[in-house]
C-alpha cells in the first residue's frame, strides 16, 4: 500500500532540516514549500528529492546562509540580481514577489538572476503567479553544466534548460514545465539508481551512438535535445534562445570561468498582467475557450485515455494531495527517513 503524508507535516519537516543547517526559519520555510509544491504537482524528481542535496550545500557552505541578492540593475520594470549562491528557491520567490508587486504599475516585469543555487522545479513557483491572475514565464540554465548535445554532435554543450509557463484560464490554469532535452537529468539519475533502462533511446554514448542505458550518460555521453535524433535542431535552437535569455541578459554564463559554480543557475523571469492589455474577463474568455476546445478534440482511434492538456492533471493532483495527503515516490521516503535518523528530527507519520 502506498504511503501518504500530510502536506503541512512534510513542509514542517523539511523546514526543520534546513533550519538545523543554520538557515533562517522564514527562508527555510520558503525552500521547503518550494520542494513540496513540486511533489504536489507531480514533479517528483525535483521536489523533496532535492532536500538531501540542498541540505549538504547549506552544511558545506556551498549555499550562502545569509545576506541579500546583489542588485546589478533596476529600472522598475526590469531588474538583474547576482544571488551569489544564496538558496535558489528563496531567491526566485523573492524575485517573483518583487515582480508581482510592480506588475500592476508596469504591466510587464522582467527579471534575471545569476549565480543562484539550483532552483529545482520551475512549476513549483507558478501557483503563486497564476493565483494573482498573471501570466508567468520562467526559465533557467546552468553555466557549469554540459549535458545536452546539439543534433549531429556527440559533444554535450547545453544544460537541460527547462522553461515553465502559466496562464489563468477556467477550472484549471494552462501550466507546464518542460526541459529542452528529450528527458530530464533527474529521470536519467533515477533510472540509474534503480538499475532500469529509459523508455526510449534518449541518450548518446561517448561515441555518439543512441542508447537507453543510463550508464551511457554517466560514462561521458549526453542527452538528446527536444526533437530527438530526427528533429533535435529545433531543441538545440530553443536551448540557445533560453541561454541567451538567462545567461546573456544576466551577464554571466559560458564566456566566464564557472568551474566553481556546480549546479548554480542563471534565471530569466517575466510576469505579465493581462489587465494591462485589456479587461481580465476578455483574457480569461480566450484562455478558457482554448482549453475547452482542446478537451473536445477528437481522440485518435487507438487512444482511450483523456487528452493530456498542460496543467489539468497537475492542478487536479495538487488539489487532491492537499486534501488527502501527498504520495511520495518510494526512494524519496527512503531518503527522508535517513535524514530524520541522522538529524534526530522526527519523520512525519504516514496516513492511510
Amino acid at each position: 500500500m502506498s504511503q501518504r503524508y500530510r502536506a503541512e507535516d512534510l513542509r514542517r519537516f523539511a523546514s526543520a532540516l534546513f533550519t538545523s543547517a543554520g538557515l533562517d526559519a522564514s527562508r527555510a520555510e520558503v525552500v521547503a514549500d518550494t520542494f513540496l509544491q513540486a511533489d504536489l504537482l507531480g514533479f517528483t524528481t525535483h521536489g523533496l528529492h532535492r532536500v538531501t542535496t540542498n541540505l549538504q550545500w547549506l552544511q558545506s557552505g556551498a549555499s550562502r546562509l545569509q545576506g541579500e541578492p546583489h542588485v546589478l540593475a533596476d529600472r522598475g520594470n526590469v531588474f538583474n540580481w547576482d544571488a551569489e549562491f544564496l538558496p535558489g528557491p528563496w531567491v526566485v520567490h523573492r524575485a517573483i514577489d518583487q515582480a508581482l508587486a510592480r506588475v500592476r504599475e508596469h504591466g510587464v516585469v522582467t527579471a534575471t538572476v545569476r549565480r543562484s543555487q539550483h532552483i529545482a522545479c520551475l512549476a513549483a513557483y507558478l501557483p503563486k503567479i497564476v493565483e494573482q491572475n498573471c501570466v508567468g514565464i520562467l526559465t533557467c540554465s546552468t553555466p557549469a553544466e554540459h549535458t545536452v548535445s546539439p543534433q549531429g554532435s556527440k559533444t554535450p554543450l547545453f544544460s537541460a534548460n527547462p522553461i515553465a509557463f502559466c496562464a489563468p484560464a477556467g477550472d484549471y490554469p494552462l501550466l507546464f514545465d518542460i526541459s529542452m532535452s528529450v528527458t530530464a537529468g533527474g529521470y536519467v539519475s533515477r533510472a540509474a539508481r534503480e538499475g532500469k533502462k529509459l523508455p526510449g533511446k534518449y541518450l548518446k554514448d561517448c561515441d555518439g551512438q543512441l542508447s537507453d542505458d543510463p550508464r551511457a550518460f554517466a560514462d561521458g555521453g549526453s542527452i538528446l535535445p527536444v526533437g530527438g535524433a530526427d528533429h533535435g535542431y529545433k531543441g538545440a535552437a530553443l536551448s540557445a534562445m533560453l541561454e541567451v535569455l538567462s545567461m546573456a541578459l544576466a551577464g554571466y554564463g559560458r564566456a566566464d570561468d564557472v568551474s566553481e559554480d556546480d549546479e548554480a543557475n542563471s534565471v530569466f523571469l517575466q510576469i505579465i498582467d493581462p489587465g494591462a492589455f485589456g479587461s481580465e474577463q476578455s483574457f480569461l474568455r480566450q484562455t478558457a475557450a482554448l482549453l475547452e476546445m482542446w478537451e473536445q478534440c477528437e481522440r485518435e482511434g487507438h487512444i482511450n485515455t483523456p487528452l493530456r492538456i498542460p496543467g489539468k492533471r497537475a492542478w487536479h493532483l495538487r488539489n487532491r494531495q492537499l486534501e488527502k495527503g501527498v504520495e511520495l515516490y518510494p526512494s524519496i521516503v527512503d531518503d527522508l527517513k535517513k535524514l530524520a535518523e541522522k538529524s534526530g528530527i522526527a519523520m512525519p507519520e504516514a496516513i492511510s
